[in-house]
């Protein structure tokens, strides 16, 4: 099954989330691009994070970022 555009806003948005501490999160501001906003509202409903707006990742949402880093990093890679 490919990414959908709306999954791969939702894998961008997570690779934003700061992992050196989990006591930072993200703000997603009203002003920011509606693609966004409607990403973290999604990631919210799926719990993937603990807040509509941003907040913290959840146990879930740790797991998903280390398997999307290990991604970009396999994808972005140049031999």
């Amino acid at each position: 099954m490919p990414f959908t555009q709306p999954m791969l806003e939702e894998v961008n948005l997570l690779l934003k989330f700061p992992l050196s501490s989990l006591h930072q999160g993200l703000k997603i501001h009203q002003d920011a691009e509606p693609a966004t906003i409607a990403a973290a509202k999604r990631l919210y409903e799926k719990g993937i994070i603990d807040q509509p707006d941003g907040g913290y990742l959840t146990d879930l949402g740790h797991d998903l970022i280390e398997h999307a880093q290990v991604l970009s990093s396999a994808l972005t890679r140049e031999k």
